[in-house]
């Protein structure tokens, strides 16, 4: 009776374990963007993350649209290997003033192409990052609509735009959100200068490794608690203790 009711206890936290992996497993990547401190007026380093979804097709191109509502003066990709970037520019209805200069056009849309053998492949993602700046002071975010391209011609929309109280759209655009300067930490990141003299801040490490870590910690746990309970389970089926 002993070892049917510890049979029976092992096959429920059997099931308790799977529901705990399952809520533990991150959701369906989507096209995101990266940031370790982006602030209101300042400059910013961030990464568009580009997870390839498909199981039979690879990434060869990505375009991520810059906000025409809230255009920034100073844009800047840092090279990809084997992929090949290109910036255009649009006019602006009213010229943005930028260390006392009037930028009467700005970046609104990068494309990244995939050279031959650089495609991003199945179960792979790649970063591409840019430079930023000067930040809006009139927002909190930023909202950058990306399309990705796959070799078989697919082409996935990331362009939907979150609404607050309702639940998150299947294809979300990636949004950056914005802190403000005062709450901003003095701290974060690194400074780097420009041809033009102005800092930027790099992005600091994607927040993304925390949400893995916890992860791992919460599989870790799991694991030891089935090892427990199925060393309970042998010493309860060993001769002389029935």
């Amino acid at each position: 009776m002993r070892s049917l009711s510890a049979r029976r206890s092992l096959g429920a936290l059997a099931l308790a374990a799977g529901a705990l992996l399952a809520s533990a497993v991150p959701a369906a990547a989507h096209v995101t963007v990266q940031s370790g401190n982006a602030q209101q007026g300042g400059y910013t380093a961030v990464a568009f993350r580009v997870p390839n979804e498909s199981d039979t097709a690879s990434t060869m191109k990505v375009e991520v649209n810059l906000p025409l509502d809230h255009p920034m003066a100073s844009v800047r990709t840092q090279p990809v290997p084997g992929w090949t970037a290109v910036m255009e520019k649009s006019k602006l209805d009213k010229p943005l003033d930028s260390h006392g200069q009037q930028i009467t056009e700005a970046v609104t849309k990068i494309t990244w192409t995939a050279g031959d053998g650089t495609k991003i492949a199945p179960g792979q993602y790649q970063d591409f990052s840019v430079s930023l700046g000067a930040l809006p002071t009139d927002t909190d975010k930023l909202t950058f609509k990306a399309l990705q391209t796959y070799d078989n011609g697919d082409v996935v929309r990331w362009i939907e735009e979150a609404k607050d109280g309702q639940p998150e759209p299947s294809k979300p655009a990636p949004t950056l959100k914005l802190t403000k300067a005062a709450a901003a930490s003095a701290a974060a990141g690194q400074h780097s200068t420009d041809s033009t003299g102005k800092q930027e801040t790099a992005a600091a490490a994607p927040k993304g490794s925390d949400s893995t870590a916890r992860t791992l910690g919460v599989v870790g746990i799991v694991v030891g608690v089935v090892g427990a309970a199925l060393g309970v389970a042998g010493l309860r089926r060993r001769p002389g203790r029935s």
